[in-house]
C-alpha cells in the first residue's frame, strides 16, 4: 500500500473506532482493528505525521490519538461512504410520517421528533415558508355572533388563522359574501405582497363592501405574514448534555441560542443545498463550535422546500446520521408535495 493510502486508512480507521469508543485510539490498536500489514514503528510515525498535518490530536502525552475537525472534515470529503437506509427502514420513516400527515407542520415536527429519536441528537426542521409563496384559498369560519376567523391556506401548504370581530352581526349569508369576494380578489396573490398598502388599496376596489371588509382584511393580512415566516419544528433539547459532553455551560449556550427562533431560523435557511455536514468553527454561530450539523433540504412541489437538521457532537456517526436524514427529508418531502396537490 502506498504511503497516501496508507495515512488515509489509518485516519480513517482512527475516526471510525472513535465514534464507536469513545476512546484515544494507539498504535497497537489500530494495527488489529485497520488490517494493515505493517510494523507499528510505522504506524506511529505515519499517526505523527497525521497529527503535525492537523487532523489528528493527543490529548495526553502516552494516550493515544483522537480525530480533530480537520480530520473529520477530511474523512467525510473523502473517505466515507454513505450507506442507503433499508427498504424495512424507510417503510418505517414512513410510516411514522403518515400517523401524522394532516399538515405540513405536523409531517414536519413528526420529521423532527423522529429524527431525534433515530440520531440521539437535537433536530430541527423549517416549515415550507417564503414570500413566494402564494394564496391558494381563504375561508371565513364563524366563531360567535360577532367574530370570526379568516383561513388563509398557502400554495405551501402551511394554513395559519386569525380571529377577528365585527360590530356587525356576521351571518353566514355575510361569511359567503366575504369567502367569494376575498378568493375572487386574493386568490394567487404572493403571500409577501399583502402589506397594509396592499390592504388598504384592496379595500377601496370592494367600493360599497368596504364599509365590512377592515377587520377581515386585517385578519388576513396577519395571516398571510405569519405563513410566510419561517418557523421551527424541534425535539431533542433534552439531548444537549450528551451533545456538549456533560458541560453544563456549553450545552446552557446552545440552548438559548436554539429558543431564539429568529436567530435560529435565520442560520438555518444559510445551510447548504445539498445533504452536508457542518462541523465545529465552520458554522456560523460561536454556540456551536463545538457540535456538527448535518443538513439537508427537502422538495415539497416544484418550490417550496424547508430544512432538515439534527445538532449533535463532533464524534457523531455522520455515515449513519446523513442517511437517516436524507431518507427522512425525501419522504417528509414527498408527503407535503401531496398535501400541496391537493
Amino acid at each position: 500500500m502506498e504511503p497516501a493510502a496508507r495515512k488515509q486508512k489509518i485516519l480513517s480507521s482512527i475516526v471510525e473506532c472513535f465514534i464507536r469508543s469513545g476512546e484515544p485510539v494507539g498504535s497497537k490498536s489500530l494495527l488489529d482493528i485497520s488490517g494493515l500489514k505493517v510494523s507499528s514503528a510505522t504506524v506511529r510515525n505515519d499517526m505523527a505525521e497525521l497529527t503535525e498535518k492537523g487532523y489528528l490530536a493527543q490529548p495526553h502525552t502516552s494516550a493515544g490519538r483522537v480525530p480533530t475537525q480537520s480530520g473529520y472534515r477530511y474523512y467525510i470529503d473523502n473517505v466515507m461512504k454513505l450507506t442507503p437506509v433499508t427498504e424495512s427502514g424507510e417503510e418505517y420513516i414512513r410510516e411514522v410520517l403518515s400517523r401524522c400527515g394532516d399538515s405540513p407542520e405536523s409531517i414536519l415536527q413528526s420529521a423532527a421528533d423522529l429524527l431525534s429519536r433515530l440520531t440521539d441528537c437535537v433536530a430541527l426542521a423549517t416549515t415550507p415558508g417564503g414570500d413566494d409563496a402564494r394564496i391558494r384559498k381563504i375561508s371565513f369560519v364563524p366563531t360567535g355572533a360577532h367574530a370570526a376567523m379568516a383561513v388563509v391556506i398557502a400554495s405551501s401548504g402551511v394554513i395559519k388563522t386569525k380571529l377577528f370581530r365585527c360590530e356587525f352581526l356576521l351571518t353566514p349569508e355575510i361569511l359567503q359574501v366575504f369567502d367569494k369576494a376575498f378568493n375572487e380578489a386574493f386568490a394567487g396573490i404572493r403571500l409577501g405582497s399583502v402589506t397594509q398598502p396592499f390592504i388598504q388599496t384592496a379595500a377601496a376596489n370592494f367600493g360599497e363592501l368596504s364599509l365590512f371588509m377592515t377587520s377581515p382584511l386585517t385578519a388576513m393580512k396577519d395571516a398571510c405574514e405569519q405563513a410566510s415566516q419561517l418557523s421551527v419544528c424541534h425535539s431533542g433539547f433534552g439531548k444537549l448534555m450528551n451533545i456538549t459532553g456533560a458541560n453544563i455551560t456549553e450545552a446552557h449556550r446552545v440552548w438559548e441560542f436554539l429558543q431564539n427562533e429568529h436567530d435560529l431560523a435565520a442560520m438555518l435557511d444559510r445551510l447548504p443545498q445539498e445533504l452536508s455536514a457542518t462541523i465545529g468553527s465552520e458554522n456560523s454561530r460561536t454556540e456551536l463550535a463545538k457540535s456538527s450539523v448535518v443538513s439537508t433540504r427537502y422538495k415539497a412541489g416544484d418550490s417550496a422546500s424547508g430544512v432538515l437538521a439534527v445538532i449533535g457532537p463532533m464524534r457523531m456517526d455522520y455515515a449513519r446520521v446523513m442517511s437517516i436524514i436524507g431518507c427522512v427529508a425525501n419522504c417528509a418531502g414527498e408527503m407535503i408535495g401531496e398535501l400541496i396537490r391537493i
